[in-house]
């Protein structure tokens, strides 16, 4: 029975081990995809950790995608930069997909032309408003 408990207990290390590896890991890809993304940065920590993992899936997943027999550890310099790739993607479409990178609602007219424009309408009015 204390051999079984041995066993469990070393199977238990090496699992925590690679879950805290990888919640490292997908912390540091999730940070720095998002610190060469311009712009405001959605989500918390855990959207971070999820992209970073996320990323660090489709970047390795394209790789053994497009180079076929070739395989890319995740934890590795080249898995660095595929997951960073992946979560950058990720990041990317998110924005895309909650109207932070194009905003259909606003009109496409430069800011110099709206505010113009309002004045010119301000006047207007309170030139009509003293023929009364």
């Amino acid at each position: 029975m204390g051999e079984d408990a041995l066993q469990v207990s070393q199977q238990f290390e090496v699992w925590a081990n690679l879950v805290l590896a990888w919640v490292g890991f997908g912390t540091l890809t999730g940070l720095f995809a998002k610190a060469i993304m311009p712009g405001r940065d959605p989500g918390g920590p855990i959207a971070t950790l999820a992209m970073g993992i996320g990323g660090s899936v489709i970047g390795c997943g394209m790789v053994t995608l497009l180079f076929e027999g070739y395989q890319v550890s995740p934890i590795s310099p080249i898995g660095f930069v595929v997951a960073t790739g992946g979560a950058f993607f990720i990041l990317f479409f998110y924005r895309l997909l909650s109207g932070q990178v194009v905003d259909e609602a606003q009109p496409m007219a430069p800011k110099r032309m709206r505010l113009y424009n309002t004045r010119r309408r301000a006047s207007t009015r309170s030139a009509h408003h003293d023929d009364y």
